[in-house]
Protein backbone atom coordinates (compact mmCIF):
# COMPACT_ATOMS: atom_id res chain seq x y z
CA UNK A 1 0.00 0.00 0.00
CA UNK A 2 2.44 2.66 0.88
CA UNK A 3 4.52 1.28 -1.87
CA UNK A 4 2.09 2.72 -4.09
CA UNK A 5 1.24 5.60 -3.20
CA UNK A 6 4.65 6.47 -3.84
CA UNK A 7 5.11 5.75 -6.97
CA UNK A 8 2.14 7.43 -7.81
CA UNK A 9 3.73 10.81 -5.83
CA UNK A 10 6.39 10.04 -8.31
CA UNK A 11 4.54 10.56 -10.97
CA UNK A 12 2.50 13.82 -9.94
CA UNK A 13 6.18 15.46 -9.38
CA UNK A 14 6.81 14.53 -13.19
CA UNK A 15 4.07 16.51 -14.16
CA UNK A 16 3.78 18.96 -11.86
CA UNK A 17 7.29 20.07 -10.18
CA UNK A 18 8.23 23.64 -11.05
CA UNK A 19 11.66 23.71 -10.55
CA UNK A 20 14.14 26.00 -12.01
CA UNK A 21 17.59 25.22 -13.22
CA UNK A 22 19.40 28.67 -12.79
CA UNK A 23 22.25 29.42 -10.60
CA UNK A 24 20.44 32.21 -7.98
CA UNK A 25 22.72 33.77 -5.54
CA UNK A 26 22.89 32.86 -2.55
CA UNK A 27 23.33 34.28 0.87
CA UNK A 28 26.82 35.83 1.67
CA UNK A 29 28.43 34.25 4.17
CA UNK A 30 30.01 36.78 7.38
CA UNK A 31 31.21 36.26 10.22
CA UNK A 32 28.86 37.79 12.45
CA UNK A 33 25.75 35.03 10.64
CA UNK A 34 25.40 32.48 13.17
CA UNK A 35 23.63 29.23 12.09
CA UNK A 36 21.19 27.67 14.83
CA UNK A 37 20.20 24.15 15.54
CA UNK A 38 16.30 23.98 15.91
CA UNK A 39 15.80 20.99 18.02
CA UNK A 40 13.34 23.05 20.36
CA UNK A 41 10.93 22.72 17.46
CA UNK A 42 10.95 18.38 17.77
CA UNK A 43 10.68 17.50 14.31
CA UNK A 44 10.26 13.93 13.36
CA UNK A 45 9.16 13.53 10.01
CA UNK A 46 7.16 16.55 9.20
CA UNK A 47 7.69 20.60 8.97
CA UNK A 48 4.81 22.92 8.40
CA UNK A 49 5.91 26.81 7.88
CA UNK A 50 4.75 30.08 6.70
CA UNK A 51 6.69 32.30 4.86
CA UNK A 52 7.12 35.89 5.36
CA UNK A 53 8.84 37.62 2.49
CA UNK A 54 10.33 35.83 -0.43
CA UNK A 55 12.31 32.73 -0.17
CA UNK A 56 13.93 30.42 -3.12
CA UNK A 57 14.04 27.08 -2.10
CA UNK A 58 17.10 24.76 -3.45
CA UNK A 59 16.84 21.14 -3.53
CA UNK A 60 20.29 18.93 -2.84
CA UNK A 61 20.63 18.34 -7.14
CA UNK A 62 20.55 22.30 -7.19
CA UNK A 63 17.45 22.56 -8.18
CA UNK A 64 15.60 25.84 -7.59
CA UNK A 65 11.92 27.06 -6.91
CA UNK A 66 10.77 30.40 -6.05
CA UNK A 67 7.84 30.47 -3.38
CA UNK A 68 5.74 33.79 -2.77
CA UNK A 69 5.23 35.83 0.10
CA UNK A 70 3.05 34.23 2.78
CA UNK A 71 3.44 31.14 1.31
CA UNK A 72 2.42 28.11 2.92
CA UNK A 73 4.92 25.28 2.83
CA UNK A 74 5.00 21.41 3.98
CA UNK A 75 8.00 19.56 3.92
CA UNK A 76 7.97 15.59 4.20
CA UNK A 77 10.23 12.94 4.99
CA UNK A 78 9.69 9.84 3.35
CA UNK A 79 11.99 6.52 2.75
CA UNK A 80 14.92 8.98 3.50
CA UNK A 81 14.01 11.61 1.02
CA UNK A 82 12.66 14.87 1.11
CA UNK A 83 9.30 16.60 -0.28
CA UNK A 84 8.22 20.37 -0.53
CA UNK A 85 4.59 21.03 -1.16
CA UNK A 86 3.12 24.88 -1.33
CA UNK A 87 0.08 25.59 -3.12
CA UNK A 88 -0.58 22.60 -5.33
CA UNK A 89 3.19 22.37 -6.18
CA UNK A 90 5.02 18.82 -4.84
CA UNK A 91 8.34 18.90 -5.37
CA UNK A 92 11.22 16.26 -4.56
CA UNK A 93 14.06 17.81 -2.52
CA UNK A 94 16.50 14.62 -2.19
CA UNK A 95 18.46 14.41 0.99
CA UNK A 96 18.09 17.87 2.14
CA UNK A 97 16.69 21.43 0.66
CA UNK A 98 17.51 24.66 1.69
CA UNK A 99 14.70 28.01 1.77
CA UNK A 100 17.03 31.20 1.11
CA UNK A 101 15.58 34.66 2.56
CA UNK A 102 15.95 37.11 -0.39
CA UNK A 103 16.12 40.53 -0.46
CA UNK A 104 12.12 41.97 -0.87
CA UNK A 105 11.36 45.77 0.31
CA UNK A 106 12.10 46.98 4.20
CA UNK A 107 10.35 44.18 5.73
CA UNK A 108 13.46 40.96 7.09
CA UNK A 109 12.10 37.83 5.17
CA UNK A 110 11.78 35.05 7.71
CA UNK A 111 9.72 31.95 8.69
CA UNK A 112 6.79 31.08 11.45
CA UNK A 113 6.61 27.26 11.97
CA UNK A 114 3.01 25.98 12.92
CA UNK A 115 2.17 25.38 16.36
CA UNK A 116 5.23 26.92 17.45
CA UNK A 117 5.40 31.17 18.77
CA UNK A 118 8.00 33.38 17.02
CA UNK A 119 9.25 34.96 14.08
CA UNK A 120 12.36 32.88 12.72
CA UNK A 121 14.20 35.87 10.66
CA UNK A 122 16.90 34.22 8.02
CA UNK A 123 17.54 31.55 5.76
CA UNK A 124 16.79 27.69 6.70
CA UNK A 125 18.30 24.26 5.71
CA UNK A 126 16.79 21.01 6.15
CA UNK A 127 18.43 18.26 5.98
CA UNK A 128 18.07 14.41 7.12
CA UNK A 129 19.70 12.44 10.25
CA UNK A 130 18.58 9.62 11.99
CA UNK A 131 15.16 9.25 9.85
CA UNK A 132 14.77 12.69 11.80
CA UNK A 133 14.37 16.15 9.79
CA UNK A 134 17.61 18.63 10.92
CA UNK A 135 16.36 22.17 10.56
CA UNK A 136 18.90 24.67 10.32
CA UNK A 137 18.58 28.54 10.89
CA UNK A 138 20.82 31.16 9.58
CA UNK A 139 20.82 34.83 10.43
CA UNK A 140 22.83 37.81 11.36
CA UNK A 141 24.16 37.28 14.99
CA UNK A 142 22.41 40.52 16.00
CA UNK A 143 18.75 39.76 15.04
CA UNK A 144 19.72 35.90 16.96
CA UNK A 145 20.43 37.91 19.97
CA UNK A 146 17.05 39.35 20.56
CA UNK A 147 15.81 35.85 20.15
CA UNK A 148 18.08 34.68 22.90
CA UNK A 149 18.21 38.00 25.42
CA UNK A 150 14.30 38.11 26.24
CA UNK A 151 14.27 34.04 27.14
CA UNK A 152 17.29 33.61 29.15
CA UNK A 153 16.16 36.71 30.89
CA UNK A 154 13.49 38.79 29.93
CA UNK A 155 12.24 41.86 30.50
CA UNK A 156 11.02 41.66 34.13
CA UNK A 157 15.14 41.68 34.61
CA UNK A 158 16.72 45.85 35.59
CA UNK A 159 18.10 47.28 32.16
CA UNK A 160 21.71 47.47 33.01
CA UNK A 161 21.25 43.29 34.16
CA UNK A 162 19.69 43.11 30.50
CA UNK A 163 22.76 44.71 28.51
CA UNK A 164 25.29 42.25 30.65
CA UNK A 165 22.90 39.22 29.55
CA UNK A 166 23.51 40.43 25.98
CA UNK A 167 27.26 40.79 26.16
CA UNK A 168 27.48 37.43 27.99
CA UNK A 169 25.13 35.93 24.96
CA UNK A 170 27.07 37.81 22.03
CA UNK A 171 30.30 36.52 23.48
CA UNK A 172 29.33 32.84 23.86
CA UNK A 173 27.75 32.55 20.52
CA UNK A 174 30.88 33.89 18.90
CA UNK A 175 32.99 31.14 20.63
CA UNK A 176 31.01 28.57 19.65
CA UNK A 177 31.34 29.87 15.92
CA UNK A 178 32.48 26.37 13.96
CA UNK A 179 32.79 27.12 10.63
CA UNK A 180 33.77 23.34 9.52
CA UNK A 181 31.20 22.23 11.40
CA UNK A 182 27.26 21.98 10.04
CA UNK A 183 25.69 24.18 12.91
CA UNK A 184 27.38 26.78 15.25
CA UNK A 185 24.76 26.64 18.22
CA UNK A 186 21.61 24.75 19.59
CA UNK A 187 18.29 26.80 20.31
CA UNK A 188 18.18 24.81 23.91
CA UNK A 189 19.95 25.33 27.18
CA UNK A 190 22.79 23.17 25.89
CA UNK A 191 24.02 26.41 24.32
CA UNK A 192 21.40 29.34 24.65
CA UNK A 193 17.68 29.34 24.10
CA UNK A 194 16.48 30.54 21.26
CA UNK A 195 13.51 30.95 20.75
CA UNK A 196 12.66 33.46 17.38
CA UNK A 197 11.76 36.62 17.38
CA UNK A 198 8.24 38.23 19.16
CA UNK A 199 6.94 41.53 20.25
CA UNK A 200 6.50 41.60 23.64
CA UNK A 201 10.24 41.68 24.72
CA UNK A 202 11.03 45.47 24.07
CA UNK A 203 13.60 45.88 26.83
CA UNK A 204 15.42 42.62 25.48
CA UNK A 205 15.30 43.81 22.49
CA UNK A 206 16.77 47.47 23.24
CA UNK A 207 19.93 45.82 25.37
CA UNK A 208 20.88 44.00 22.87
CA UNK A 209 21.06 47.22 20.54
CA UNK A 210 22.08 49.37 23.50
CA UNK A 211 25.24 47.40 23.34
CA UNK A 212 25.85 46.56 19.45
CA UNK A 213 29.01 44.55 18.72
CA UNK A 214 30.41 44.46 22.39
CA UNK A 215 32.27 41.33 24.07
CA UNK A 216 34.15 40.27 26.71
CA UNK A 217 37.83 39.84 25.73
CA UNK A 218 40.72 38.72 28.06
CA UNK A 219 44.76 38.78 26.77
CA UNK A 220 43.38 40.36 23.65
CA UNK A 221 41.01 37.20 22.86
CA UNK A 222 37.73 36.48 23.08
CA UNK A 223 36.40 34.33 26.09
CA UNK A 224 33.22 31.65 26.24
CA UNK A 225 31.44 34.07 28.62
CA UNK A 226 29.52 31.20 30.18
CA UNK A 227 26.30 32.15 32.33
CA UNK A 228 24.15 30.33 34.46
CA UNK A 229 20.63 31.08 36.70
CA UNK A 230 21.97 31.25 40.32
CA UNK A 231 25.92 30.03 41.72
CA UNK A 232 24.22 29.56 45.44
CA UNK A 233 26.09 32.29 46.42
CA UNK A 234 29.91 31.26 45.00
CA UNK A 235 31.06 31.24 41.56
CA UNK A 236 32.65 28.31 40.06
CA UNK A 237 35.98 27.81 37.70
CA UNK A 238 35.37 26.61 34.68
CA UNK A 239 37.91 23.62 35.19
CA UNK A 240 35.95 21.93 38.05
CA UNK A 241 33.38 21.71 35.47
CA UNK A 242 34.63 20.89 32.11
CA UNK A 243 38.21 20.26 31.26
CA UNK A 244 40.75 22.52 29.73
CA UNK A 245 42.58 25.48 30.83
CA UNK A 246 40.18 28.60 31.05
CA UNK A 247 41.18 32.62 30.64
CA UNK A 248 42.79 34.31 33.79
CA UNK A 249 39.48 36.11 34.21
CA UNK A 250 37.42 33.32 35.98
CA UNK A 251 37.55 33.10 39.78
CA UNK A 252 36.19 31.19 42.43
CA UNK A 253 34.62 33.38 45.12
CA UNK A 254 31.85 34.52 47.31
CA UNK A 255 28.69 36.15 45.52
CA UNK A 256 26.62 38.09 48.23
CA UNK A 257 24.27 39.34 45.09
CA UNK A 258 23.47 36.47 44.45
CA UNK A 259 22.69 35.12 47.66
CA UNK A 260 20.60 38.20 49.14
CA UNK A 261 18.62 38.03 45.78
CA UNK A 262 15.32 36.41 47.43
CA UNK A 263 14.65 35.34 43.12
CA UNK A 264 17.10 33.37 43.58
CA UNK A 265 16.40 29.54 43.63
CA UNK A 266 16.98 27.62 46.93
CA UNK A 267 15.91 24.71 48.79
CA UNK A 268 15.46 24.23 52.56
CA UNK A 269 15.13 21.29 54.81
CA UNK A 270 14.38 21.22 58.68
CA UNK A 271 15.27 18.53 60.87
CA UNK A 272 14.30 17.98 64.47
CA UNK A 273 16.92 17.30 67.25
CA UNK A 274 14.27 15.03 68.42
CA UNK A 275 14.08 12.88 65.29
CA UNK A 276 10.35 13.58 64.47
CA UNK A 277 8.64 13.76 61.33
CA UNK A 278 12.03 12.68 59.02
CA UNK A 279 11.92 11.45 55.80
CA UNK A 280 11.30 8.32 55.51
CA UNK A 281 13.78 8.09 52.37
CA UNK A 282 16.35 9.99 54.87
CA UNK A 283 15.83 7.74 57.74
CA UNK A 284 16.48 4.38 54.91
CA UNK A 285 19.87 5.90 53.91
CA UNK A 286 20.78 5.87 57.47
CA UNK A 287 19.68 2.61 58.09
CA UNK A 288 21.67 1.42 55.43
CA UNK A 289 24.82 3.43 56.29
CA UNK A 290 24.54 1.89 60.16
CA UNK A 291 24.45 -1.22 58.49
CA UNK A 292 27.40 -1.27 56.64
CA UNK A 293 29.52 -2.83 59.61
CA UNK A 294 28.76 -6.54 58.77
CA UNK A 295 28.06 -7.99 62.44
CA UNK A 296 24.83 -5.63 62.86
CA UNK A 297 23.68 -6.27 59.35
CA UNK A 298 20.86 -8.57 59.84
CA UNK A 299 20.32 -7.38 63.34
CA UNK A 300 17.05 -5.26 62.70
CA UNK A 301 15.05 -5.09 59.33
CA UNK A 302 14.44 -1.73 57.74
CA UNK A 303 10.75 -1.22 58.36
CA UNK A 304 11.89 -1.59 62.43
CA UNK A 305 14.27 1.02 62.01
CA UNK A 306 14.10 4.37 64.12
CA UNK A 307 15.94 7.29 64.88
CA UNK A 308 15.13 9.05 68.94
CA UNK A 309 17.92 11.73 68.16
CA UNK A 310 19.88 13.98 65.83
CA UNK A 311 22.82 14.77 67.84
CA UNK A 312 25.43 16.50 65.24
CA UNK A 313 25.12 17.04 61.58
CA UNK A 314 28.15 18.23 59.55
CA UNK A 315 29.39 18.48 55.93
CA UNK A 316 32.29 17.53 54.97
CA UNK A 317 34.27 16.39 52.06
CA UNK A 318 34.62 19.57 49.50
CA UNK A 319 34.42 18.43 46.01
CA UNK A 320 37.13 20.91 44.79
CA UNK A 321 40.03 22.75 46.35
CA UNK A 322 39.49 25.83 48.71
CA UNK A 323 37.97 28.25 49.06
CA UNK A 324 35.18 25.88 47.12
CA UNK A 325 32.21 25.14 49.81
CA UNK A 326 30.86 22.72 47.38
CA UNK A 327 30.67 19.88 49.81
CA UNK A 328 29.68 16.44 48.89
CA UNK A 329 29.05 14.32 52.13
CA UNK A 330 26.87 14.60 55.29
CA UNK A 331 27.99 13.17 58.54
CA UNK A 332 24.78 12.42 60.80
CA UNK A 333 25.42 11.80 64.71
CA UNK A 334 22.32 9.37 65.86
CA UNK A 335 20.69 7.79 68.78
CA UNK A 336 18.65 4.74 68.12
CA UNK A 337 16.93 2.33 70.51
CA UNK A 338 16.08 0.02 67.54
CA UNK A 339 19.10 -1.87 68.05
CA UNK A 340 18.65 -2.41 72.01
CA UNK A 341 15.12 -3.61 71.11
CA UNK A 342 16.09 -6.39 68.55
CA UNK A 343 18.67 -7.31 70.81
CA UNK A 344 16.96 -8.25 73.84
CA UNK A 345 13.87 -9.59 71.68
CA UNK A 346 16.53 -11.64 70.48
CA UNK A 347 16.15 -15.37 71.13
CA UNK A 348 19.25 -17.15 69.52
CA UNK A 349 20.55 -16.30 73.04
CA UNK A 350 23.91 -14.85 71.32
CA UNK A 351 25.93 -12.86 74.15
CA UNK A 352 28.04 -10.52 71.91
CA UNK A 353 24.61 -10.03 69.73
CA UNK A 354 23.48 -8.68 72.99
CA UNK A 355 26.57 -6.66 73.67
CA UNK A 356 26.94 -5.62 70.02
CA UNK A 357 22.82 -4.00 70.35
CA UNK A 358 23.07 -2.45 74.19
CA UNK A 359 26.46 -0.62 73.13
CA UNK A 360 25.07 1.25 69.97
CA UNK A 361 21.83 1.84 71.96
CA UNK A 362 24.32 3.61 74.78
CA UNK A 363 26.31 5.89 72.46
CA UNK A 364 25.64 7.64 69.46
CA UNK A 365 26.20 6.34 66.24
CA UNK A 366 28.00 8.71 63.44
CA UNK A 367 27.36 7.41 59.67
CA UNK A 368 28.75 9.25 56.48
CA UNK A 369 26.27 9.65 53.48
CA UNK A 370 26.79 11.01 50.35
CA UNK A 371 24.82 14.18 49.39
CA UNK A 372 24.68 13.78 45.77
CA UNK A 373 22.36 12.28 44.85
CA UNK A 374 20.30 10.21 46.97
CA UNK A 375 20.56 12.62 50.07
CA UNK A 376 19.37 15.75 48.46
CA UNK A 377 16.80 14.10 46.90
CA UNK A 378 15.72 11.97 50.22
CA UNK A 379 15.90 15.36 51.76
CA UNK A 380 14.02 17.63 49.25
CA UNK A 381 17.24 19.24 48.39
CA UNK A 382 17.87 18.63 44.70
CA UNK A 383 17.21 21.87 42.30
CA UNK A 384 18.39 20.89 38.99
CA UNK A 385 19.13 17.70 38.91
CA UNK A 386 23.26 18.60 38.34
CA UNK A 387 24.75 17.50 41.32
CA UNK A 388 26.68 20.25 42.30
CA UNK A 389 23.87 22.68 44.47
CA UNK A 390 26.00 24.60 47.52
CA UNK A 391 25.23 23.28 50.78
CA UNK A 392 25.07 25.79 53.89
CA UNK A 393 24.22 23.74 57.57
CA UNK A 394 22.94 26.07 60.72
CA UNK A 395 21.50 24.87 63.32
CA UNK A 396 20.32 25.93 66.84
CA UNK A 397 18.75 23.90 70.26
CA UNK A 398 15.89 22.50 68.90
CA UNK A 399 16.60 21.70 64.66
CA UNK A 400 19.44 21.46 61.57
CA UNK A 401 18.38 23.79 58.90
CA UNK A 402 19.80 22.64 55.45
CA UNK A 403 19.87 25.12 52.44
CA UNK A 404 20.78 24.74 48.74
CA UNK A 405 21.04 26.67 46.42
CA UNK A 406 22.72 27.08 42.62
CA UNK A 407 21.18 26.16 39.71
CA UNK A 408 23.20 25.38 36.74
CA UNK A 409 26.80 25.04 36.37
CA UNK A 410 27.66 28.43 39.04
CA UNK A 411 30.48 29.79 36.45
CA UNK A 412 30.79 33.37 35.02
CA UNK A 413 27.55 35.34 35.19
CA UNK A 414 24.51 34.87 37.59
CA UNK A 415 21.68 36.02 36.23
CA UNK A 416 20.07 36.55 39.88
CA UNK A 417 23.19 38.02 40.95
CA UNK A 418 22.95 40.28 38.38
CA UNK A 419 19.35 41.51 38.71
CA UNK A 420 20.38 42.19 42.63
CA UNK A 421 23.55 44.20 41.77
CA UNK A 422 21.24 46.36 39.06
CA UNK A 423 18.46 46.49 41.47
CA UNK A 424 19.98 46.68 45.02
CA UNK A 425 23.42 48.24 44.24
CA UNK A 426 22.83 50.32 41.30
CA UNK A 427 25.41 48.61 39.85
CA UNK A 428 25.79 49.30 35.41
CA UNK A 429 26.45 46.45 33.13
CA UNK A 430 30.20 47.16 32.92
CA UNK A 431 30.13 47.13 36.95
CA UNK A 432 28.32 43.61 36.65
CA UNK A 433 30.28 42.06 34.05
CA UNK A 434 33.74 43.11 35.99
CA UNK A 435 32.46 41.29 39.09
CA UNK A 436 31.63 38.44 37.52
CA UNK A 437 34.63 38.50 34.83
CA UNK A 438 37.48 39.85 36.44
CA UNK A 439 40.07 41.36 34.48
CA UNK A 440 38.06 40.43 31.47
CA UNK A 441 37.83 43.88 29.05
CA UNK A 442 34.90 45.06 26.70
CA UNK A 443 35.86 45.34 23.24
CA UNK A 444 33.46 46.07 20.14
CA UNK A 445 33.59 43.05 17.46
CA UNK A 446 33.41 44.88 14.32
CA UNK A 447 31.40 42.09 12.25
CA UNK A 448 28.27 43.44 9.98
CA UNK A 449 25.10 41.42 9.01
CA UNK A 450 25.07 39.52 5.65
CA UNK A 451 23.47 41.49 2.52
CA UNK A 452 20.00 39.46 1.51
CA UNK A 453 20.12 38.65 -2.20
CA UNK A 454 17.81 39.64 -4.73
CA UNK A 455 16.43 37.64 -7.58
CA UNK A 456 17.19 37.50 -10.94
CA UNK A 457 14.65 39.23 -13.39
CA UNK A 458 14.30 36.23 -14.53
CA UNK A 459 12.83 34.48 -11.62
CA UNK A 460 11.47 38.10 -10.39
CA UNK A 461 8.87 37.66 -13.26
CA UNK A 462 7.28 34.01 -12.47
CA UNK A 463 6.47 34.87 -8.79
CA UNK A 464 5.19 30.74 -8.73
CA UNK A 465 1.82 29.45 -7.12
CA UNK A 466 -0.41 31.61 -4.83
CA UNK A 467 -0.38 30.04 -1.49
CA UNK A 468 -3.23 27.58 -0.30
CA UNK A 469 -3.57 26.24 2.93
CA UNK A 470 -1.19 24.03 4.12
CA UNK A 471 -1.92 20.30 3.23
CA UNK A 472 -3.12 17.89 6.23
CA UNK A 473 -1.10 14.89 6.54
CA UNK A 474 -1.91 10.95 5.25
CA UNK A 475 -2.57 9.37 8.19
CA UNK A 476 -0.69 6.22 8.75
CA UNK A 477 -2.30 3.08 7.68
CA UNK A 478 -3.22 0.60 10.05
CA UNK A 479 -3.57 -2.98 8.41
CA UNK A 480 -2.09 -5.50 10.73
CA UNK A 481 -4.99 -8.04 12.66
CA UNK A 482 -5.19 -6.91 16.38
CA UNK A 483 -3.16 -8.75 18.64
CA UNK A 484 -4.73 -10.87 21.50
CA UNK A 485 -5.93 -8.11 23.88
CA UNK A 486 -5.46 -5.13 21.74
CA UNK A 487 -7.98 -2.21 21.13
CA UNK A 488 -8.38 0.14 17.94
CA UNK A 489 -8.78 3.77 19.29
CA UNK A 490 -8.43 7.07 17.53
CA UNK A 491 -6.63 10.50 18.55
CA UNK A 492 -9.53 12.54 18.87
CA UNK A 493 -8.26 14.43 22.05
CA UNK A 494 -6.17 17.54 20.10
CA UNK A 495 -7.34 20.16 18.08
CA UNK A 496 -7.71 19.60 14.09
CA UNK A 497 -4.55 21.46 13.46
CA UNK A 498 -2.78 20.35 16.52
CA UNK A 499 -0.20 17.03 16.98
CA UNK A 500 0.06 14.18 19.29
CA UNK A 501 3.64 13.14 20.44
CA UNK A 502 4.39 9.44 19.97
CA UNK A 503 7.36 8.99 22.56
CA UNK A 504 9.89 5.73 22.98
CA UNK A 505 9.11 5.81 26.71
CA UNK A 506 5.81 6.43 28.70
CA UNK A 507 6.69 9.86 29.70
CA UNK A 508 6.48 13.56 29.03
CA UNK A 509 10.35 14.04 28.85
CA UNK A 510 10.73 11.22 26.53
CA UNK A 511 12.59 10.89 23.18
CA UNK A 512 9.49 12.11 20.54
CA UNK A 513 9.62 9.66 17.72
CA UNK A 514 7.19 11.18 15.67
CA UNK A 515 3.54 13.76 15.38
CA UNK A 516 0.60 11.86 15.23
CA UNK A 517 -2.53 13.92 13.69
CA UNK A 518 -6.25 14.15 14.12
CA UNK A 519 -8.02 11.05 13.56
CA UNK A 520 -4.75 8.98 13.57
CA UNK A 521 -5.99 5.33 14.08
CA UNK A 522 -3.61 3.36 16.48
CA UNK A 523 -3.58 -0.55 17.83
CA UNK A 524 -3.53 -0.10 21.85
CA UNK A 525 -1.66 -3.30 22.77
CA UNK A 526 -1.58 -2.51 26.52
CA UNK A 527 -1.60 -0.01 29.40
CA UNK A 528 1.88 1.20 30.53
CA UNK A 529 3.33 0.78 33.91
CA UNK A 530 2.93 4.53 34.17
CA UNK A 531 -0.62 5.36 34.84
CA UNK A 532 -2.65 7.42 32.30
CA UNK A 533 0.19 6.08 29.42
CA UNK A 534 -0.62 3.57 26.49
CA UNK A 535 1.89 1.26 24.39
CA UNK A 536 0.87 2.19 20.75
CA UNK A 537 1.43 0.45 17.30
CA UNK A 538 0.43 1.24 13.84
CA UNK A 539 2.03 -0.41 10.69
CA UNK A 540 5.08 2.03 10.90
CA UNK A 541 5.36 3.24 13.84
CA UNK A 542 5.28 1.66 17.63
CA UNK A 543 5.89 3.75 20.96
CA UNK A 544 3.60 5.81 23.76
CA UNK A 545 1.21 8.14 24.14
CA UNK A 546 -0.89 9.67 27.12
CA UNK A 547 -4.92 7.83 26.78
CA UNK A 548 -6.32 10.87 27.72
CA UNK A 549 -5.83 12.07 23.98
CA UNK A 550 -7.50 8.25 22.56
CA UNK A 551 -11.26 7.54 21.86
CA UNK A 552 -11.60 3.50 22.14
CA UNK A 553 -14.03 1.82 19.74
CA UNK A 554 -14.51 -0.55 22.09
CA UNK A 555 -14.00 -0.37 26.31
CA UNK A 556 -10.99 -0.15 26.84
CA UNK A 557 -10.20 -3.67 29.00
CA UNK A 558 -6.42 -4.28 28.38
CA UNK A 559 -3.80 -5.98 29.35
CA UNK A 560 -1.17 -4.31 31.92
CA UNK A 561 2.33 -3.52 30.79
Amino acid sequence: MRRKTIQCFCGILALCCLLLSFAAPAAAESPSAIRVLLRRLALSDRMDLTLSGRYLVRSASGSELLLPEEARVTVLLRDRQLFLYSGGISAGMGASCSFLALHSGDADPGICFNLQPGFYPGSLSVSIEDNRLVPILSLPLETYLKGVVPYEMGDGFPPEALKAQAVCARTYALSRMRPSAAWDVVDTTNDQVFRGLNDASPKSMQAVEDTAGLVLTCDGKLITAWYSASNGGQTELPANIWEGNAPRCFALTEDPWDAANPESVVRTCVLARDASGLSPAFVKLIHRAALADPRLRDLIPEEDFRLSRLNALALTTPRYAAPSRLMTRLEVTFETDSFRNAGKAASSGEEEELDIADLLSSYPMTVTLDLFPETLIALGLSISGADNEIITLQEDDSAFTLTAGRFGHGVGLSQRGAQQMANAGGKNFQEILSFYFPGAALKRYAGEPSPLPTPPPELARDPGPAPTATPRPTLMPVTQDLPEGARMATVTGIAQDSSLNLRAQPSAGAEILMRLYYRQPLIVLEESDVPGWVHVRTDAAEGFVMESFLEYETDPDLPKG
